[in-house]
């Protein structure tokens, strides 16, 4: 496992990868921020780790609405699923819970959905700001409510 800390507009962000991809991007000081294993190592240079930071730049300027990375979050095969839906929410949109549970097949299961977007460990690249209340209403996100806000007015942007 390798990892760096890089800058941006919301504050030092965490990116880690492994041999098979990116495994994850925190915000510092969000809620389940990895404790980092004496295995884990810190590099300047990789090219998943550099990649990663060019596009998170390039999103972080509006030039870039997608991302192009070989992704591998660890997670339950229901966290995998959903976090798969997360990322066919179009750029500039958002969705509820409820939908995607819809999406899933598993209409009651809005709740379980919310637990699994919440534990999202690649915030920004697996878009999981997106999700919203039922109602619209900007309910939770792992790294404060002012990012989800501050992601969604700059996706909402000309």
């Amino acid at each position: 496992m390798v990892y760096t800390t890089i800058d941006s507009p919301l504050g030092a962000i965490l990116l880690a990868a492994t041999d098979n991809g990116l495994m994850g991007t925190w915000f510092e000081g969000q809620r389940y921020y990895p404790h980092i294993a004496d295995d884990w190592q810190t590099v300047n240079q990789h090219p998943l780790l550099d990649a990663a930071r060019e596009q998170l730049a390039d999103y972080f300027a509006g030039q870039r609405d997608r991302f192009d990375l070989p992704l591998a979050p660890k997670g339950t095969l229901f966290q995998q699923r959903v976090w798969q839906v997360l990322q066919t929410i179009p750029y500039g949109d958002t969705t509820t819970y409820g939908a995607l549970a819809q999406q899933l097949g598993q209409p009651t299961a809005s709740r379980a959905v919310g637990s699994a977007v919440g534990r999202n460990p690649l915030s920004v690249i697996v878009p999981c700001h997106r999700a919203v209340g039922a109602n619209g209403s900007l309910t939770g996100y792992a790294g404060g409510l002012d990012r989800k806000r501050h992601l969604l007015t700059l996706e909402r942007s000309p």
